[in-house]
């Protein structure tokens, strides 16, 4: 991939992601997060539409380079399959993208879950920080109101004249649509193998302690030991990414800095460093490679981390430890989380430029207005 090709660093994200896995806890599943199908939320089409586009669109971007589907593909269950994301022109970025499916749900942003507001946030950081998209939102207020597309779109949906806030509320109404679905988990098509992987990750590999719900994620940071990933440092735009951001988080020393203090830029509590936040094991099929830094290619080197007692950290969680599974083990527990993943998210990508004034939503909303 060209490293200045279009794309939002990794959190609309980037929306990163902790450690696949929290394994190694001996606690049952929180019972009043019951595992299932994830409920899709309610929307409103003519907003998931205008939303779409937006997403797709990489005029948001200061020098047009970038769209939130850049690093956000769908196919990839809106992840870029890259360990580190890439960034605005000048950088890259630090961390590796989250999926984005089931993202209406969650509680808490980005890896280090500093974000615990709502959607309508993210995708303001997402859209004018330095190394994200770089947008003064008043220039792309403008360059909104120059297309007769969005003039329409923006009006069909409810929203008046396009404006920043019109923007936000509909790209946050596109990511509310996107809800995982057809899953083994789900049909009840697993096999044996994954059937008795369930059993792992409830009882003797003790996932459940942190993976619950539909999701599978507790929405909360926990250090597991992940080791860092030494291009954060040795590639002069990636590190500048990381040193512009420390610094904005108040970090003290942070030229010196040689590791990634995940959710202590929340509170600057030396208990916080390390910790980042679990991720959903939703459609982990298609969003490898896995951990915040992108540092385990593959689900079998995911569980083989997580068995050996996760990595070395001061405080690492107490509950992870070995596992001591057996070979066998381990291919169950793959095949469980492989059943997680369900039909790849058909949500076509196209250029805005290429949609007409006939766009469906609009000639309805022309039908009805007329």
């Amino acid at each position: 991939m060209n490293r200045h090709a279009p794309g939002i660093a990794r959190q609309v994200a980037v929306l990163s992601l902790a450690g696949i896995l929290t394994l190694g806890a001996t606690s049952a599943f929180a019972e009043d997060e019951p595992f299932g199908p994830v409920k899709a939320l309610e929307t409103k089409p003519a907003l998931v539409e205008l939303g779409k586009r937006l997403f797709y669109d990489p005029r948001l971007s200061g020098d047009t380079s970038l769209s939130c589907s850049s690093c956000h593909q769908p196919d990839k269950a809106f992840t870029d399959g890259e360990a580190l994301s890439i960034a605005y022109t000048g950088s890259l970025h630090f961390r590796n993208t989250p999926t984005l499916a089931n993202v209406g749900h969650r509680k808490a942003w980005f890896h280090d879950g500093r974000l615990g507001t709502n959607l309508n946030d993210v995708t303001r950081e997402s859209i004018t920080e330095t190394y994200f998209m770089n947008m003064d939102m008043r220039i792309m207020q403008e360059r909104l109101k120059q297309d007769p597309v969005y003039v329409e779109m923006f009006e069909a949906a409810g929203k008046g004249e396009p404006s920043n806030g019109g923007a936000r509320s509909a790209i946050q109404e596109f990511l509310k649509s996107i809800t995982s679905s057809g899953a083994p988990f789900d049909t009840g098509d697993m096999s044996d193998s994954a059937n008795a992987g369930f059993e792992l990750f409830k009882g003797k590999a003790g996932c459940a302690a942190c993976h619950t719900g539909p999701r599978f994620t507790d929405d909360q940071p926990h250090n597991i030991g992940v080791p860092e990933n030494p291009e954060i440092w040795s590639d002069p735009e990636r590190h500048v990414a990381f040193v512009t951001y420390a610094k904005f988080m108040g970090v003290e020393n942070y030229m010196n800095l040689r590791r990634d203090l995940g959710a202590f830029v929340r509170d600057h509590r030396q208990e916080s460093a390390g910790k980042f936040m679990t991720p959903t094991l939703r459609e982990l099929t298609y969003t490898a490679p896995y951990m915040h830094n992108g540092m385990l290619a593959t689900l079998e080197d995911v569980v083989d981390f997580y068995n050996a007692g996760g990595g070395n950290a001061a405080n690492k969680d107490i509950r992870v430890r070995p596992l001591n599974l057996t070979d066998e083990e381990k291919t169950q527990l793959v095949d469980f989380l492989k059943s997680l993943s369900g039909n790849s998210f058909d949500v076509p990508s196209y250029n805005p430029g290429e949609i007409d004034t006939d766009y469906p939503l609009i000639a309805d909303w022309r039908n009805q207005t007329n």
